[in-house]
């Protein structure tokens, strides 16, 4: 046998061996989920690379630790799935280290791994499963470095917007970045799966602006950019991290803004606004002269800094400190009941103006569901549709979110949202992008498509229902590096991104 023949089949083994002793249908199968020894196991392993002075009782949480319901309802954005399987063992890692020991300790054992930045995903995949798992919670690793002399920054998973707005704001008042209104979100997996924000179509997506990252990946190796290599870096800017590994943290890009911009409100609903990166004069004399329609007036108009628009946008009192947006007690209780469901499409035809009619008739008095858009144009039809997994770009007028939102616990009045969101999904399937009808990643929705788990989360032609949807003709490159990096398949969930079969 030649040299090269037995390097083949040295290869075709390795990944014979991964596969057998990580794969979902292997031998080495989880113990059972009220087996004390899964924990005792875990333990000792994580304990074997833990340094002396790592107080693991602040780490490791179970059901029988009085913090453990604290820990696991502090980021769990949606009481919707309150009632789900709970992680067997949290895991609330404060250094990089602890996340590369918690990823080995989890592989070896044999269990499924979760992995929460924000909590804020709408099909609750970061904190809940169908079958017994554990959970890696990255709230702790938050650090934000922010250089203006290199107009960029450096920003860990765990950190929320309104913690990277202020952190950039606190250096300068000409500079900000493109990301979500909501300031509780956290970048994990905002930035991963894209990242929406109201100057996007100035500066485009949050992923447009990521330079480099550090990821732990299957085997718990650190990886930055480099040493990543730029398939997996493409892949983690609007491919969702969670499918190829832990994201630790994002480089940004910083972007300048006037030091005045100005938000206006139109018409009939307080709710609806936009953002002008200018002063509101120029607003009006722009708006008046291509949009008459409108109606903009001065009075319309309200003059402010850019950190001022994000409290704006919050819903917060514009002119209070910027020191509200380190706030995190959005958290809430074990008992709250609000819950929330999201559907999304994307708009490439002009719906006429009858249709925008029925589609307000069927929205109005509602009071538990709504539709957002957001405009494209602008550096968003400029930026290529495969120079990140994002494939919505050039040809989409505008993207639809289907809100569902209640309080009310219970069966049957999530059965009541669920049906109106549906219902109105259908309804606009004529108006909205076809051959396949597309979705936004950061809208979870598993309607549209989910991994059966008898498969092992593993099966191609599954993947492709939903993944064509949401990375249209990005997804086969997804797949063929996630099949490089993660031949074994460990990091999955209900819509992750599959591998491809192996080949002999």
């Amino acid at each position: 046998m030649t040299n090269k023949s037995s390097c083949l089949v040295s290869a075709i083994f390795s990944v014979l061996l991964v596969q057998l002793l990580f794969s979902p249908s292997s031998s080495l199968q989880p113990l059972a989920f009220d087996d004390s020894s899964v924990y005792e196991t875990f333990l000792q392993c994580l304990e074997s690379y833990l340094s002396p002075h790592d107080q693991i009782s602040n780490l490791v949480f179970t059901s029988t630790n009085s913090s453990y319901t604290s820990v696991l309802q502090a980021y769990k954005r949606n009481a919707r799935f309150n009632s789900d399987l709970k992680p067997l063992i949290i895991v609330t890692p404060t250094s990089i280290p602890h996340v590369q020991y918690a990823v080995l300790c989890t592989r070896r054992i044999g269990y499924r791994l979760r992995i929460r930045s924000g909590g804020h995903d709408f099909e609750g995949l970061s904190y809940v499963s169908d079958s017994p798992f554990f959970l890696i919670d990255m709230s702790n690793l938050r650090s934000i470095e922010v250089n203006i002399e290199t107009n960029s920054a450096w920003v860990q998973s765990g950190a929320i917007l309104g913690e990277v707005y202020y952190a950039i704001w606190e250096k300068s008042k000409v500079h900000g970045f493109p990301a979500g209104v909501c300031p509780t979100v956290a970048v994990g997996g905002h930035f991963s799966g894209g990242g929406y924000g109201n100057m996007m179509r100035k500066f485009g997506l949050s992923v447009d602006h990521i330079v480099d990252a550090q990821i732990v990946d299957a085997n718990g190796d650190l990886l930055d950019r480099k040493s990543m290599g730029e398939g997996l870096f493409w892949a983690i800017r609007g491919g969702g991290g969670a499918s190829f590994g832990i994201v630790i943290s994002y480089k940004i890009e910083l972007v300048e803004v006037p030091e005045t911009v100005t938000v206006f409100q139109v018409e009939s609903n307080p709710d609806e606004g936009a953002l002008y990166l200018g002063k509101a004069d120029d607003v009006v004399s722009l708006l008046s002269k291509d949009f008459p329609e409108l109606g903009l007036k001065r009075q319309d108009c309200t003059e402010m800094s850019w950190i001022e628009s994000v409290l704006w946008y919050a819903s917060l009192n514009y002119r209070s400190s910027p020191k509200v947006l380190l706030d995190r007690k959005v958290v809430r209780s074990p008992n709250d009941t609000n819950s929330a469901k999201r559907k999304s499409d994307f708009v490439v035809n002009p719906v006429s103006r009858e249709g925008l009619g029925d589609i307000l008739k069927r929205v109005a008095g509602q009071l538990q569901f709504s539709m957002a858009f957001s405009p494209h144009g602008g550096e968003m039809s400029e930026i290529p549709a495969s120079s990140s997994p994002f494939p919505h770009r050039a040809g989409n007028l505008y993207k639809i979110e289907y809100v569902g939102n209640w309080n009310e616990a219970g069966e049957k009045a999530e059965r009541a949202v669920m049906t109106q969101l549906r219902r109105m999904y259908s309804f606009m399937a004529p108006l909205v992008s076809k051959n396949p009808r597309r979705a936004y990643l950061n809208y979870r929705d598993l309607d549209i498509g989910k991994m059966s788990h008898g498969k092992g989360y593993r099966s191609y032609e599954e993947g492709k229902v939903y993944g064509m949807k949401y990375f249209h003709g990005n997804f086969d490159r997804l797949v063929k590096v996630k099949t490089e990096v993660d031949p074994a398949n460990f990091f999955r969930d209900e819509q992750s991104i599959p591998t491809l079969p192996m080949k002999l």
